[in-house]
């Protein structure tokens, strides 16, 4: 961790975060102990949860990887320099890209949808609020996904460090 950014280090120490699959690190700062029932197949989940999620460019160049989740997940800027977030659906063909700083805190990534992030500076701390709840069974990341994975390259070759 000696190549983070001081404040990096300080937050992972204070926070108790550890590395997340995508990159970065996480914490779990809430897990409602509400339930609801998803309409789809999925098991009862938690009505809501909500993560502190961290990028340093110092580690995996501040990126997270695309990766989805089935459950809607709204990110909100907490701290840091602003954060560049990449999203699109299972088409791969249009890419949305949005920044979220001070002036536009939060954006909302809807379910089933691929996304990525990276800090656009030396690090970025967001939050990650999903409903209904994250459980790691809804959660892929693409380049698990040969198949898809190879569609994303052939169609976004310019994109494919976000596999």
């Amino acid at each position: 961790m000696s190549s983070l950014h001081p404040d990096s280090v300080r937050l992972i120490e204070r926070h108790g975060m550890h590395p997340h699959p995508e990159g970065g690190w996480f914490v779990e700062h809430f897990r409602s102990a509400q339930t609801v029932q998803p309409d789809d197949d999925r098991e009862v989940r938690s009505a809501v949860t909500t993560i502190l999620f961290l990028l340093d460019a110092a580690h995996h160049r501040g990126i997270s990887v695309l990766h989805r989740v089935r459950s809607d997940e709204v990110w909100h800027h907490l701290g840091g320099d602003p954060l560049e977030l990449v999203v699109t659906d299972d088409t791969f063909d249009s890419m949305e890209t949005s920044i979220l700083d001070s002036e536009s805190p939060v954006f909302v990534v809807p379910a089933d949808h691929w996304q990525s992030a990276r800090t656009t500076g030396s690090y970025t701390l967001v939050g990650c609020t999903v409903g209904p709840g994250f459980d790691f069974e809804d959660f892929l990341l693409l380049r698990t996904d040969p198949k898809r994975s190879g569609q994303f390259i052939a169609l976004q070759p310019a994109l494919a460090h976000l596999v």
